[in-house]
């Protein structure tokens, strides 16, 4: 059943745009139909800067984008939840990773402002992504530091601060925010003896980062459309939630990743026949988010 109340429903019209060419794009529903939920996809960026230099061809690094992910979510704003989608890609920069999560290795230079590396850095999957596969490297040469200031100052800060602000907008506005942090996922991991995933798989930091309630409301919504869902496993979240999700501040994030089988191609890095049904699906769960957030406010 849909549960969207029409008067509710934004029109075209009445979505207002931003874009900060090549960083990001920012969709804001009219006052009266905003809600306190706000939707991000910081990984489906497509738009490669010009002083990326990376060694492998365009075609496979396309392979590590949130592909398409903007477009699935892209109704958000029709429902009263306010969008942000990154326009870079993430292996040029990371927003989902803590800004101090550098590898030095990739650098000709020392790191002056505290490198603090992750396990994530490590595997060269850090805010400057390393490796685009276990065997494939990015680079064919080091990195200068001036080069990392550059990207945080121009796409990494920038996004930050456009979500920020789009998230205490709605906690000033309505008392509390909920906030859907939107990614793709491979069908299984790399390992040959690896499972398939889960068709969703939420991420709240195991209860850290959202209410129990926030994450009980998009697993059952998924479930009673068809879909199975893993919870924490093999994804609990990472920057983006952590920063901003503080539930006792009645502040909510969660993390949604998206099995990439229920809609794409990775061969032919195209859609399938069933992106339709998802993107139809996902404004459903969008709905139904907005339906949670606006009772419990």
């Amino acid at each position: 059943m849909d549960i969207r109340s029409d008067d509710r429903v934004a029109s075209t019209a009445a979505i207002q745009s931003y874009c900060l060419p090549g960083v990001f794009a920012r969709y804001e529903p009219a006052l009266e139909v905003l809600a306190p939920v706000i939707v991000d996809s910081p990984h489906s960026g497509r738009e490669y800067p010009q002083d990326f230099a990376h060694a492998p061809p365009l075609h496979l690094l396309r392979g590590a984008e949130d592909v398409f992910v903007d477009e699935l979510v892209e109704d958000a704003p029709y429902e009263g939840a306010p969008l942000l989608t990154a326009l870079f890609p993430r292996t040029y920069i990371d927003p989902n990773r803590h800004e101090a999560d550098i590898d030095d290795g990739l650098l000709a230079e020392p790191w002056p402002h505290g490198a603090q590396p992750t396990r994530r850095s490590r595997r060269g999957l850090g805010l400057l992504r390393r490796m685009l596969s276990p065997t494939m490297p990015i680079y064919d040469r080091a990195l200068l530091v001036s080069e990392v200031e550059r990207r945080l100052e121009n796409f990494y800060r920038p996004y930050h601060g456009a979500l920020k602000s789009m998230l205490d907008a709605g906690h000033a506005r309505f008392g509390a925010v909920w906030h859907i942090n939107a990614h793709s996922m491979k069908p299984k991991a790399r390992r040959r003896d690896a499972r398939p995933r889960a068709d969703f798989v939420l991420g709240d930091l195991d209860g850290a980062a959202c209410e129990p309630d926030f994450t009980a409301v998009v697993r059952e919504s998924l479930l009673g459309m068809g879909y199975t869902v893993g919870l924490n496993d093999p994804f609990k979240g990472a920057e983006i939630i952590s920063r901003y999700g503080e539930p006792r501040a009645r502040r909510h994030s969660l993390q949604v990743e998206i099995n990439r089988r229920l809609y794409f191609d990775e061969a032919q890095l195209a859609k399938t026949e069933g992106f339709a049904k998802l993107r139809t699906d996902m404004r459903r769960l969008l709905a139904a988010i907005v339906d949670y957030a606006r009772r419990n406010i």
